[in-house]
C-alpha cells in the first residue's frame, strides 16, 4: 500500500531536472534503461520505488529495487543505470541529500544511549537496505508536502529531520552518524577524498593524504580502502577519466588536448586506460554517445 502511494507521488511529480518545491528532495523517473553511466554518487538517501538499480564502486556492486534504499556517506565516483525501464513501468525512485550539519545537529539532541557507540573502522562508503516501514511513511509524508506549499516551510524541515532519525537509528545508522561525526575515520577519508577531487590533475604523494587525514600510512589505506573500495591512485584515476569522458563529450576530436587537460602526461596511457574502463577507445567512445539519444541519466545513485 506505501509503496503504491509513493509510485504515485513519484510519476506526479517527476520534472526532467530530478528537482522537486522542497529543498534537497529529488525525483528520479526513467522510461528507458540506458548502459551504465559514471557520475559521483553525493552524500544521499535514494529510496527505489518501482524498478531496480545497479551500482557498481571499484569492484562492488549493489542492486536495489522497490522498498529498498541506498545510502551514500561520501561523494564516491560509481558507475550505474536503471535495469529493465520501460515507458509502460518506468523506473520511479525519491532521494534526499544528507547533510553533514544536520547529521551533527540530530546526534547532539539524540538522548544518551538512544544510539549506540561508533567503532573506529570506517565503513564502506555505501550500503543498501530494506527500507521499514517508519521510513517509507516519512518519505510518503514529505513528498506529500509539495502539493501544500502552505505547509512546507514549517513541516518540510520536521519531516527531513525524522528521516535523519529514521536513517541513524536503521541497519546502515552506523554509516549515516560518521557523516555528522567531526573525529570518526569517515570524515577524515571524505577529507582525502574531497582533496583529490579537487585537485585530481596532481599527483600526490599517499603519505601526503594520510597526513591531512591525520591518519598512520598503513591505516589510512586500510580505511581509504573500506569507504571507496579503490585505493587513492585508483580513485584519482576514476575521477580523471570521467572529467575526460564529460570533456569529450563537448570535443570528440581533442583526445591529447583532454588527456593533458585532466593530469595525463601521455596520450596513449590514457587511450589503454580509458578503454579499459569505458570499452572502447575515447574518439569512438564520444561519437557512439553523440549518435545515440538515451533517456537522460537519474540523478539518484
Amino acid at each position: 500500500m506505501r509503496l503504491g502511494e509513493l509510485r504515485g507521488l513519484l510519476s506526479r511529480h517527476a520534472r526532467p531536472d530530478a528537482g522537486t518545491a522542497i529543498e534537497d528532495l529529488l525525483i528520479s523517473k526513467v522510461e528507458k534503461s540506458a548502459p551504465p553511466s559514471p557520475s559521483m554518487s553525493g552524500t544521499v538517501l535514494a529510496l527505489i520505488a518501482q524498478g531496480t538499480k545497479r551500482i557498481a564502486l571499484g569492484d562492488r556492486v549493489y542492486d536495489y529495487g522497490a522498498g529498498q534504499y541506498l545510502v551514500a556517506s561520501v561523494d564516491l565516483p560509481v558507475t550505474g543505470h536503471f535495469v529493465d525501464a520501460s515507458p509502460e513501468r518506468p523506473a520511479l525512485g525519491v532521494g534526499l541529500i544528507l547533510r553533514p550539519a544536520a547529521v551533527a545537529e540530530l546526534l547532539l539532541a539524540a538522548a544518551p544511549g538512544d544510539l549506540p557507540p561508533v567503532d573506529g573502522g570506517a565503513p564502506s562508503g555505501i550500503a543498501v537496505s530494506d527500507a521499514p516501514d517508519e521510513l517509507l511513511d516519512a518519505v510518503i509524508r514529505l513528498l506529500r508536502l509539495i502539493d501544500k506549499p502552505r505547509d512546507r516551510t514549517v513541516l518540510a524541515p520536521l519531516i527531513k529531520r525524522e528521516i535523519l532519525w529514521r536513517l541513524v537509528t536503521g541497519d546502515q545508522g552506523v554509516i549515516v552518524r560518521q557523516l555528522g561525526l567531526a573525529d570518526s575515520s569517515l570524515t577524515h577519508i571524505a577529507r582525502a577524498v574531497r582533496w583529490i577531487r579537487e585537485h585530481y590533475r596532481q599527483s600526490f604523494r599517499v603519505q601526503d593524504l594520510a597526513q591531512l587525514s591525520g591518519m598512520s600510512l598503513s591505516a589510512f589505506y586500510r580505511n581509504f580502502q573500506a569507504v571507496t573500495a579503490m585505493s587513492p591512485i585508483q580513485f584519482q584515476k576514476q575521477i580523471r577519466l570521467q572529467e575526460a569522458r564529460l570533456l569529450l563529450a563537448t570535443d570528440s576530436n581533442d583526445v591529447t588536448g583532454v588527456s593533458r587537460h585532466v593530469g595525463y602526461d601521455s596520450p596513449s596511457q590514457f587511450s589503454r586506460e580509458y578503454r579499459r574502463q569505458f570499452g572502447v577507445p575515447p574518439s569512438q567512445d564520444a561519437r557512439q554517445r553523440e549518435s545515440t539519444h538515451h533517456t537522460a541519466p537519474a540523478a539518484l545513485p
